[in-house]
């Protein structure tokens, strides 16, 4: 038993009414009006981090691994709940390239638009892929199978122009043997839950 209660002879009920207890057994945010579960697992990340904005990236990533991507009313409720502005947190999901605020493709072609990687020819590479696929980069088909997106460098500047395809490495290739490689992957059937090895 704890001191206080000890010294007032109180049980865990009456104690939270004693002056100075403070044990607001309430949730600090309120259930998601939509009933959506993921909402709860997102509440216990945020109380594990104790409700600190400094956390903001962690429970970004959380929210992201949960949803599979970003939406408004995620940002909106990580806002509420950290009683952060939420222009804080629209800043930073926007600012780090790993958040995804639209749903991602089964597949993702990312095309490294660094300096060496444009120079022989990333350029035209990222061309090629928007006409064939009718999109821009940033954007995902509308049968949800590829997602077209540039990085400022994937760290591969030997094997420029670099481009990452699903998680694989590509390099020194030109338009059209990308186009043949994203074809290839655009192909190959996702079973639900497969992991790389």
């Amino acid at each position: 038993m704890l001191p206080a209660m000890q010294q007032y002879g109180a049980s865990i009920t009456e104690f939270r009414h004693l002056p100075g207890a403070n044990m607001d057994l309430k949730p600090q945010t309120p259930p998601h009006p939509s009933g959506d579960k993921r909402f709860k697992l997102l509440d216990v990340a945020i109380k594990r981090h104790q409700f600190r904005q400094d956390a903001l990236i962690e429970l970004l990533h959380k929210a992201q691994e949960l949803f599979g991507f970003l939406d408004n009313d995620v940002l909106i409720y990580i806002a509420r709940s950290l009683r952060a502005p939420l222009s804080r947190v629209y800043g930073v999901a926007t600012f780090y390239n790993f958040f995804k605020m639209k749903p991602a493709g089964e597949h993702t072609c990312t095309v490294c638009m660094g300096t060496a990687c444009y120079v022989k020819g990333a350029g035209a590479i990222l061309e090629a892929l928007e006409a064939e696929h009718g999109i821009k980069a940033g954007e995902t088909t509308p049968d949800q199978k590829l997602s077209l997106v540039t990085a400022r460098c994937v760290g591969a500047c030997g094997l420029a122009p670099a481009i990452v395809i699903d998680d694989d490495l590509e390099g020194k290739l030109d338009a059209e043997a990308t186009l043949e490689r994203v074809r290839e992957a655009a192909s190959a059937p996702v079973a639900a839950g497969e992991t790389e090895s």
